[in-house]
């Protein structure tokens, strides 16, 4: 499992589930975070699908995300911003799509979630922010 400065260096693409159109909640605030440091942010919730939030597009679903990339690029994050009851689902779908990583945002745990993606080969983190993590190390990745 690789650490989370590692995770933060090596990524690209983060798919920011729950994105919100509201600039007061946490995954309007971290996501544009990520964005002005240089990641490349998708949003996905099902309620904004079709729309754009920090002028990118966001899709229902994790699989409509990944299948958006272009040939050869892939989600290197799945940044959970939902509650530890959606995450097995959720793990599911970012194995499903070959994700790299499934991130559960503060507050968020689900052990068996993590367990299965662990089992897929994916790096896991858990109740920790991206915002945060990356922050701490100085804002650089």
């Amino acid at each position: 499992m690789r650490s989370i400065p590692t995770i933060l260096k090596d990524s690209k693409t983060i798919a920011v589930v729950g994105l919100s159109n509201r600039p007061e909640r946490a995954s309007h605030a971290v996501a544009a975070y990520l964005q002005q440091h240089g990641y490349r942010i998708l949003g996905v919730n099902p309620a904004y699908a079709g729309q754009e939030i920090l002028g990118v597009p966001v899709y229902a679903s994790l699989a409509q995300a990944a299948a958006a990339l272009e040939d050869g690029a892939r989600i290197d994050v799945v940044d959970c911003f939902r509650t530890p009851d959606a995450m097995l689902a959720l793990a599911r779908e970012a194995i499903d799509i070959g994700a790299r990583c499934l991130w559960m945002q503060l507050g968020v745990v689900n052990q068996e979630a993590a367990d299965l993606a662990v089992a897929a080969g994916l790096d896991v983190v858990m109740d920790r922010c991206m915002k945060i993590e990356h922050a701490h190390r100085g804002g650089a990745a």
